[in-house]
């Protein structure tokens, strides 16, 4: 008996390995996408209203070509962000599936978060409608371009005053508590599948505002993709359930009430 031990033991941690460098060779690969999008979407245009256009919003080529160019690089972007705050909840979803003796758990917490990155990949076609929406009345009229600094800060206030929000509290205690997140798992791929759409949901319901900071100050801006991505982390994983989202809320309200008031005093 003594002599099979090691046996069980390498064969229960191999799985939790090849699950670990799967996620760190994901990350890496979206990683290494992210910093490409960032390199060749760094360039911007001066618009009236002196604020900068970025190449993200400006349309290259068909429509079908750049929303799959735009797809790509959110896909990656999402992965990048989100990824690292996300393994403990595939974890337990993988320790889940194989409690329950279901086959192939590895592939299905994989599944989940497929599931996941699903929903922040709807999130996204919805704001490339609206960034690309927006830059081409900003292309077209003076007058809208000239009110885009004022429309950026309103936004970064409404994201910042939304931290403060019962529906934010909401979504985030469902983020933070797995026991939440395996009540709703199923059994099978399908059921893989709609976990990860349902965490995706209430994970865009708590971060849209954080993303949405980042959409209008600098989609492609690399040290303030860092920074929401901590902040997501750390409302995820800190001790408080609401310290992190109130800290942050409190600077983008600070934040756009800066952005306003630079609008006012450029008039």
């Amino acid at each position: 008996m003594a002599s099979d031990a090691p046996v069980v033991v390498r064969r229960g941690r191999l799985p939790v390995h090849r699950f670990h460098l799967t996620a760190v060779a994901v990350f890496a690969l979206c990683a290494a996408a992210t910093l490409y999008f960032w390199r060749a979407m760094s360039a911007s245009m001066p618009m009236p209203g002196g604020w900068q256009m970025s190449m993200a919003w400006m349309r290259m080529g068909s429509w079908l070509a750049a929303t799959v160019m735009f797809c790509l690089m959110w896909l990656a972007m999402m992965v990048f962000m989100m990824l690292p705050s996300s393994v403990p909840v595939l974890m337990l979803v993988r320790r889940t599936a194989e409690f329950r003796g279901e086959s192939h758990p590895e592939a299905l917490s994989w599944t989940v978060a497929a599931g996941y990155f699903l929903a922040w990949s709807g999130f996204g076609l919805l704001a490339y409608a609206a960034g690309v929406g927006c830059a081409q009345a900003a292309m077209v009229s003076e007058t809208f371009s000239r009110a885009v600094p004022w429309l950026t800060g309103a936004a970064v206030v409404i994201a910042g005053i939304y931290q403060f929000l019962p529906a934010k509290a909401a979504c985030l205690r469902h983020c933070r508590d797995p026991l939440l997140l395996v009540a709703h798992m199923r059994q099978g791929w399908r059921g893989a599948l709609h976990l990860g759409l349902h965490h995706g949901a209430f994970c865009v319901g708590c971060c849209w505002a954080l993303m949405v900071i980042q959409l209008v100050l600098g989609v492609m801006s690399l040290p303030l993709m860092i920074v929401i991505a901590g902040v997501i982390a750390w409302e995820k994983l800190a001790a408080s359930s609401t310290l992190p989202a109130r800290v942050a809320g409190a600077v983008a309200v600070l934040a756009g009430a800066w952005i306003l008031t630079r609008a006012a005093l450029a008039l």
